[in-house]
This record gives structure tokens, sequence and C-alpha cells, in this order.
């Protein structure tokens, strides 16, 4: 029997504000008041370090970030440094990981790359994983970054998960946010974008609603006949 999720999609949303709305959902879905659910949105231009906290990776200074507009947060994920802005799909899936099912935070992140790879195919984008690394690769270049978090239930056996994916869509993208920092803290290597690649336009919400069938069949969810993004 398939499974159902919420799925929302929101053009534009402060980092502070999905945050808080993740840690809701989290609550939520661990005590069974709210179901699972997948946010998909772009965020304005913002850094965020997670929890391996290399400061050196920054490398513009306060001043330098105002002037630009770049908000920065500390947060509770995975991995080191990275950039979220518009052109950009992230993808916060909250997941219920039932412990009587068996948890395995590599399969589950393992699953996440996999559908980005998958709807890269369907563009006829040869894309996959680098050794050692996380998230989808095109040869040298990094097309996606994954940063996720798995939260103990109190209510029931098992994890719900947080973060997720950031998949670069528009051209161009890694001239922008990027240039600041070291992404990822890898040096010997870039990061590009769809639009880059295939020389071809997308927007953000044609590649989350394209991305959608393959996240559900890849997590066991019932694919909606009409996806309502918010």
């Amino acid at each position: 029997m398939s499974k159902f999720i919420q799925v929302s999609y929101t053009p534009s949303m402060d980092y502070a504000q999905a945050w808080e709305k993740q840690k809701e959902i989290v609550r939520g879905v661990d005590t069974g008041e709210q179901e699972e659910h997948l946010l998909l949105l772009q965020h304005p231009p913002t850094y965020t370090i997670g929890s391996q906290r290399h400061p050196e990776h920054l490398l513009w200074n306060e001043e330098e970030l105002a002037k630009r507009g770049i908000t920065l947060f500390q947060i509770d994920r995975g991995g080191d440094i990275t950039y979220h802005g518009p052109g950009q799909l992230v993808g916060y899936p909250i997941l219920l990981l039932d412990a009587a099912k068996g948890i395995d935070p590599h399969r589950y992140l393992r699953t996440l790359e996999q559908v980005i790879i998958d709807y890269l195919a369907e563009q006829g984008i040869e894309a996959g994983r680098k050794e050692e690394y996380t998230g989808v690769w095109i040869g040298d270049l990094k097309i996606a970054a994954i940063g996720i978090k798995f939260n103990k239930c109190r209510h029931r056996k098992g994890f719900v998960t947080s973060h997720g994916f950031a998949f670069n869509i528009s051209s161009g993208i890694q001239n922008e946010g990027f240039s600041g920092i070291v992404p990822c803290g890898i040096e010997q290597y870039g990061v590009t974008s769809l639009e880059d690649i295939t020389g071809r336009t997308f927007t953000v919400e044609q590649v989350a609603q394209e991305i959608l069938p393959h996240f559900m069949r890849h997590f066991e969810y019932a694919q909606p006949e009409e996806p309502l993004f918010l």
C-alpha cells in the first residue's frame, strides 16, 4: 500500500523561516499530528555552515556579506559550508524512518542522490557520485549538494529526517554566492548548474514539478494526480 506525503513549493522563503518550519513539522511527524512533508523552495542568498564547522571555508567577511545581502547561519545538519540562493531548488524531506523497518542513514542519503541522478538522466545528462563525497556530480563538477539530519523520535521508535538537497538550476549560479566560499570544503573541484550543462532554460518550479515523480517512486509514496504547489 502506497504512503502519502504532503508536498509544497514556495518561490522564496527566508532561511530562518524554513528552518523553524522544518522543526515544527519534525515535531508534528514525531507525535503523529502531521503528515510527512516534502518542502520544495528557493532561499534568498544564504550561507549555511553544518556540523563540520570550518569557518575558514567562508572567504568573505561580515562587511562583504552585508554588502552582497547574504545571510549566514550555523545549523544542525551534517556537512560543511554551502550556498543557497535564487535559481537553486532546495528540497527538505521530513520523513519518518521507522525503526521496525530498519534505519539505514547511508541508504537514505544514497536514495536522495538517486532521485536527482534519475532526473538528470531524463534530461539526457549522465550524472553520478564521486567517491568520498556526498552529492550529485557531473564529472568533477557538483550540481547538487546534500546535507541531512536524523532527529531521534520522542514519541515513536525511529527518526525523522530534516534538511536535504540543494540542486543548482540557473546558469551562472556558481559565479554568484559560491565564489565566497569553499563549497562543502572541497577545494579541488567546482560546481555547475542544470542550465550550464544543458544550454537550455529551466525554471525552478518546473524542475520541482518534474523531479517529484522520481522522489515519489524512490521513497514509495503515492503520486498525486495534480501536485499542488502552495
